[in-house]
C-alpha cells in the first residue's frame, strides 16, 4: 500500500493536512503589506527570499472568522500554477505518513469548508481525524484572475 506525507496544520482546534510534495517552505509568520482592492481573505503581500508573494488567510478563506496572530502562527509556502503563494494557519505542528487506506472519500455533507478544496479525511488513530486538503484548487480561476489583474499572482 502507498504512503503519503503530509504536513500538518491547525486552524482552530481542527487538523488539517496537505501534500508534503506542494509545500516549498514553512516560516514564521510575518506582518504583510496590506493591497488595495484584493479579496477580503488576501491579507496582502511579503517580501519572500526576493520576491513579493501574496498572503492568503486559510481561516478566512473558511470562513473560520479572524485570530490574532500568535508565536505559533506559520505561514505555509507553495508553488501554485509556477507562482508562490503564502497560506496563514494558525500552527504547522508536523508531518505525518498515511497509509493511502487510511484515507476516506470526502462526506457528501460538510459544513464550513467547500468540498473542492478536500481530497478525503485521514483517520490518524480511533480518536483523530485529519481534513486533507488541495490547497491549488483553493482560488477559484475566477480568483486567480482578480487576483492577477491587481497584481498579486
Amino acid at each position: 500500500m502507498a504512503e503519503n506525507l503530509y504536513v500538518v496544520f491547525k486552524l482552530g482546534r481542527e487538523e488539517y493536512g496537505i501534500d508534503i510534495m506542494n509545500v516549498k517552505e514553512i516560516i514564521p509568520y510575518q506582518e504583510s503589506v496590506h493591497v488595495p482592492n484584493a479579496p477580503d481573505f488576501v491579507e496582502g503581500v511579503i517580501n519572500y527570499r526576493g520576491s513579493v508573494i501574496p498572503i492568503i488567510s486559510l481561516r478566512k478563506r473558511f470562513k473560520l472568522g479572524s485570530a490574532e496572530a500568535t508565536k505559533d502562527t506559520r505561514i505555509i509556502v507553495i508553488n501554485l500554477d509556477e507562482k508562490e503563494i503564502g497560506f496563514v494557519v494558525d500552527e504547522a505542528s508536523q508531518t505525518l505518513r498515511l497509509d493511502e487506506s487510511k484515507i476516506d472519500p470526502t462526506p457528501d455533507v460538510i459544513s464550513e469548508i467547500d468540498r473542492r478544496y478536500m481530497i478525503g479525511v485521514g483517520k490518524v488513530d480511533d480518536s483523530r481525524l485529519l481534513i486533507l486538503l488541495d490547497l491549488e484548487k483553493i482560488l477559484t480561476d475566477e480568483e486567480k484572475d482578480e487576483m492577477e489583474t491587481i497584481e498579486i499572482l
